[in-house]
């Protein structure tokens, strides 16, 4: 898996890629396939799906930049969720199953940031 990423791939240096972390993801990563299959979609629409039944207020935005990702993206509108498969899928999303940061402790992201309260944003 990782041993297939060329040589300067960012992801070869992701905590979650690393050798002590990889067994457990690819574990969860083969959980989620099953599921997919069963569904008869592909693991990534059943994740797009996931974050779409999480509520009328969300709304996933993946940055596409290919027509045919764009149309599979699409179609992960048509995956219905029944609350078992919900559950199934938050046990794979868990804090405790997923080993590994997201990213290095050196990369910049939302950690280093300041939100504002949802106050703010709603303008009360």
């Amino acid at each position: 898996m990782v041993e297939t990423l060329s040589e300067h791939d960012f992801r070869k240096f992701m905590p979650r890629f690393q050798p002590e972390n990889l067994a457990q993801n690819a574990l969860i990563f083969e959980h989620v396939s099953e599921m997919a299959k069963r569904k008869g979609c592909t693991p990534s629409q059943l994740a797009l799906a996931w974050v779409h039944h999480q509520g009328s207020d969300v709304c996933p935005i993946p940055g596409t930049t290919k027509i045919e990702n764009f149309n599979q993206n699409i179609g992960a509108l048509s995956v219905k969720l029944t609350p078992s498969e919900m559950a199934e899928l938050e046990s794979y999303a868990s804090a405790n199953a997923v080993k590994g940061d997201r990213y290095d402790a050196a990369m910049n992201t939302w950690r280093t940031s300041d939100t504002p309260p949802l106050s703010l944003w709603k303008g009360e």
